[in-house]
């Protein structure tokens, strides 16, 4: 890859701002325990720093779903289906980051399919719950004094927001997580190099930006935002069928915001659309850290051991993969 020929930075000279990238490529990622996992379009690996100082990677080949049927790669299902991909492949992957921070003689039972399923549907209903149906329940709570539909579905909205950010806020500062948000902002600063098509090593990636706007925090707070227009011509049923549009509709929410912020990343180099991902991209600041390079040098691991499986532009055209995470 190419250099972009930036400068080193002089010793006392004012901090250049981060290089970003212009173009956008089929390549995500999720930080996990002392690592990073990176996917392509038929590949994902994880790279971890073990205990010892080591790095180790593993390399899995996947099918990608919306491979098996053209109604799979449909605009709003193949959100759905991109992010349910991903959420498998996402808890596999901290499942492998954290057997191998154990001390050497230990073990811990892998967690078989049923166990992982339940897994993943507790975490879904606990967003579930905590994002759309406590929202709309505070709000149900005064809507004989909002006697407006209008009122009511803004009012929820910014509850549901508001819940969002302050969830964003707290566990920004929990000092457990905050090695993972580093290797966040190192999942992002590779991927940008990448695609700059710099070389991908980590005095060349710490120069990027820690901010992406293929982040899996800017994409969920397209979805508190998308929901709003939503749930809007629903009007003001009783309060059941409420709650139940509010579980039955996060699909499509979901399926969206994906499409949004697919466009958002082909589009990144238009000055309206970045003011309009702006809010996204000042929120990550809460869930990413500037991370060393040791800690960049697991993340280009990770993306090295997919490339050297695939090349995801060449199937691009599947676009399974649009979040950063």
């Amino acid at each position: 890859m190419k250099s972009n020929g930036a400068s080193p930075q002089r010793s006392g000279a004012v901090s250049p701002a981060p290089l970003e990238a212009k173009r956008d490529a089929p390549v995500g990622g999720q930080a996990v325990l002392e690592g990073v996992m990176m996917r392509g379009v038929a590949t994902w690996a994880v790279s971890v720093r073990k205990p010892d100082g080591e790095i180790e990677t593993t390399v899995e080949k996947i099918e990608p779903w919306a491979r098996r049927n053209r109604l799979l790669r449909w605009p709003i299902i193949r959100g759905v289906v991109a992010l349910a991909e991903s959420l498998k492949i996402g808890f596999r992957a901290l499942g492998m980051s954290a057997n191998a921070q154990l001390e050497e003689g230990e073990e811990v039972e892998e967690l078989g399919g049923m166990a992982w399923g339940m897994t993943i549907f507790v975490s879904l209903a606990f967003a579930i719950l905590l994002f759309f149906v406590i929202p709309v329940g505070l709000t149900s709570l005064i809507k004989d004094s909002l006697n407006s539909s209008f009122l009511f579905w803004l009012v929820e909205g910014i509850v549901r927001t508001a819940i969002f950010i302050g969830y964003i806020v707290m566990i920004s500062r929990l000092e457990d997580l905050r090695r993972v948000f580093e290797y966040h902002g190192a999942e992002h600063k590779t991927i940008s190099c990448y695609e700059a098509e710099d070389d991908l090593v980590p005095s060349r990636a710490t120069l990027y930006s820690r901010l992406h706007p293929r982040c899996g925090t800017s994409f969920l707070l397209i979805v508190m935002v998308v929901a709003i227009f939503v749930f809007a011509p629903l009007g003001l049923p009783a309060w059941y069928w409420l709650v139940l549009s509010r579980i039955v509709g996060v699909p499509l929410i979901a399926g969206i915001a994906y499409e949004v912020i697919k466009w958002a990343g082909r589009s990144r180099d238009k000055s309206w659309v970045r003011a309009i991902m702006w809010p996204g991209l000042m929120l990550q600041n809460l869930t990413t850290r500037e991370p060393d390079e040791e800690q960049l040098e697991v993340a280009i691991a990770a993306l090295n051991a997919v490339l050297e499986v695939e090349e995801p532009e060449e199937n691009a055209y599947l676009e399974p993969i649009e979040i950063v995470a």
